[in-house]
C-alpha cells in the first residue's frame, strides 16, 4: 500500500487532497472505475487483509447487491438489533426477513436460536457485527454448512476488526462495509463488498454498473452504485490516518470505562480477548432502578445540554411498521433484543474528543 505523508496524524492533508482534485479535473475522469477508485480498492484490500473488495457509493447497496449476486430468495434469518438498512436490503429483494434473538454478550445474532427458525424456504443468514463486536462466526458457519445456507455479514461497524490476527471480513460468503461519515473510516459516503474470489468480484463489478460487461454487453439487471473519484481520493488520504484515529478512540473508551466502572446501574462492554477492535461506538446500558433515572431521562437530559448520545438501536427493526406484523417480530421471540434496545445509549465517540469534552459527558453520571 502506497504511503503518503500528512501534516497531522488525525487529519488528511488538504494540500494533497487539492492536488488529487486537480488530477481528477485534468483527467476528465470522475467516475466509472478511475485511477483513484482502483488505488483505493487495492489499498483497502491490503489494509483489511481481504482477497477482493469492490467499492460502492454507500453502505446499503452492497447488501442489496450481495443478495442479488448470490441469488438469495425466500427467507433469510437475521437480527432485529441493527440499522434498518440490514432488513431493508432483504425487503427490496423480495425476501422475507425472519428475526431471531441476540446474544447479549456481543449484541449479535444468537447462534443457538438460528436452527429453530430454519424452514424449507430459508436460503441464507444475515448476521451483523454490532458495534464492531464479532459474531460467533464459527458457530454460524457450522449451521450454514449443515443446512446448505449462504452467509452474508453486515459488517458496517467492523472496519479493521480482527480475531486472532484474521480479518472478520473473511467470514461467510460475503461481508459488507459502510464508509459513511459517522464511521471510524469514511469516504464521506460510501461502502464496499468483500468477497473471496476473482470471478465473484467480476460479477459484483458488473452488477454495480448496470450489468455492463463491456460497452455493448449487459449480462445482468444491475444497478448504479459506483463510487466516484472524488470520494475515492478522500478515502485514500483518510486511510493514512485511520490507525491513529482508532488509537485515539481507544483512549476515549479507556477513560469512559475508568469513570463508569463503579457507577451503579451502568454497564458496558470490555474488549473481547484476541480481538482487534476499532472503537467505533461506546454503548452503555442503563438500569433505571439502580441508576436512579431511565435511559430516556438520561438521553434527553444530555440532549438538552447539546451532548448528543444515541439510542442505537432503538426502536428495534422489528418494531417498525413494515416488519412488526411478521410472526418473528414479537417481543416474546426477541426478549434479549428488546431488553438491550430499551436500555442502550451510545456515548459520543470520536478521535477528536478532548479531555474537556469527555469530562462534560461524564458529568451526567456524577451523583
Amino acid at each position: 500500500m502506497e504511503q503518503i505523508t500528512v501534516t497531522s496524524p488525525l487529519l488528511p492533508s488538504l494540500d494533497e487532497f487539492n492536488e488529487m482534485l486537480k488530477q481528477i479535473w485534468e483527467s476528465k475522469w470522475i467516475t466509472n472505475n478511475g485511477q483513484f477508485h482502483r488505488r483505493l480498492e487495492a489499498a483497502l484490500a491490503e489494509y483489511l487483509k481481504v482477497p477482493y473488495i469492490s467499492l460502492f457509493t454507500n453502505g446499503t447497496l452492497p447488501l442489496i447487491t450481495a443478495l442479488q449476486a448470490l441469488r438469495i430468495t425466500g427467507e433469510v434469518i437475521t437480527t432485529p438489533y441493527s440499522f434498518v438498512a440490514t432488513t431493508h436490503s432483504l425487503w427490496w429483494n423480495g425476501i422475507k426477513p425472519v428475526f431471531v434473538d441476540i446474544d447479549p454478550a456481543n449484541c449479535g445474532i444468537d447462534p443457538n436460536k438460528i436452527e429453530a427458525a430454519i424452514t424449507p424456504k430459508t436460503t441464507a443468514i444475515m448476521p451483523v457485527h454490532c458495534y464492531g463486536k464479532p459474531c460467533d462466526t464459527k458457530a454460524i458457519q457450522e449451521i450454514a454448512d449443515k443446512y446448505g445456507l449462504r452467509v452474508i455479514y453486515d459488517a458496517a461497524h467492523a472496519f479493521g476488526v480482527e480475531v486472532n490476527g484474521e480479518s472478520i471480513l473473511n467470514a461467510g460468503d460475503m461481508s459488507t462495509l459502510s464508509f459513511h461519515a459517522t464511521k471510524v473510516y469514511n469516504t464521506i459516503e460510501g461502502g464496499a463488498l468483500v468477497m473471496h474470489d476473482e470471478q465473484t468480484k467480476k460479477r459484483i463489478d458488473y452488477l454495480k454498473n448496470f450489468g455492463f460487461a463491456n460497452e455493448t454487453t449487459v449480462v445482468a439487471p444491475g444497478i448504479n452504485s459506483k463510487m466516484d473519484e472524488i470520494r475515492a481520493a478522500y478515502g485514500i488520504l483518510n486511510l493514512r490516518q485511520v490507525d491513529a484515529a482508532i488509537a485515539a478512540r481507544q483512549e476515549v473508551a479507556k477513560k469512559y470505562r475508568e469513570a463508569l466502572r463503579d457507577v451503579e446501574g451502568i454497564t458496558f462492554f470490555d474488549d473481547m480477548p484476541g480481538v482487534k477492535h476499532n472503537y467505533s461506538y461506546f454503548p452503555i446500558f442503563v438500569d433505571a432502578t439502580k441508576f436512579g433515572q431511565s435511559r430516556d431521562e438520561l438521553y434527553f437530559r444530555m440532549k438538552e445540554a447539546n451532548v448528543l448520545g444515541r439510542r442505537y438501536f432503538y426502536p428495534l427493526i422489528s418494531d417498525f411498521s413494515t416488519y412488526r406484523g411478521l410472526p418473528s417480530a414479537t417481543r416474546e421471540n426477541l426478549p434479549e433484543a428488546y431488553k438491550l434496545a430499551d436500555t442502550v445509549l451510545c456515548l459520543p465517540m470520536h478521535h477528536e474528543l478532548t479531555d474537556n469534552d469527555i469530562e462534560r459527558i461524564l458529568a451526567f453520571f456524577n451523583k
